[in-house]
């Protein structure tokens, strides 16, 4: 059987998380929360946990998306990042430089994000299959 993909999904809005939670567990990912930066940041350094893909707001209390988008490219480069935003261009162009995969802005289509997650899953599966190295 396949392992289900893992998800992390950090924003400090809980009806935010509630929402992306319930829209990927319906879809048989295997997803994990956290209301903060900083509860995020925990979750990505425990030892026993590896994430195929994290979700994170941008504008957070403690910890901001674009700090976690900057610590985790640093220390774990394969994981697609996507930044998620209500705070218009600013804090996108932080997430870009931070290196988040996609940038979405408030409110978006669950179905596109899917659509963006299974193609971002797909790029980290094909690096992995190329050593590493980006398709050209």
């Amino acid at each position: 059987m396949k392992t289900p993909i893992k998800i992390l999904i950090i924003d400090d809005n809980e009806e935010i998380i509630n929402v992306l939670y319930s829209f990927f567990i319906n879809r048989r990912y295997n997803v994990s929360t956290a209301i903060n930066g900083l509860d995020g940041l925990k979750l990505i350094e425990a030892d026993n946990i590896s994430f195929d893909l994290i979700i994170t707001d941008l504008v957070m209390p403690n910890i901001s998306g674009t700090a976690i988008i900057t610590i985790v490219k640093k220390k774990y480069p394969t994981i697609p990042i996507i930044a998620i935003t209500g705070w218009g261009e600013h804090p996108g162009a932080l997430a870009a430089e931070a290196q988040a995969d996609v940038i979405l802005e408030k409110p978006f289509d669950l179905s596109e994000l899917e659509k963006i997650v299974k193609k971002l899953l797909v790029k980290k599966t094909d690096r992995h299959k190329h050593g590493g190295r980006k398709k050209s």
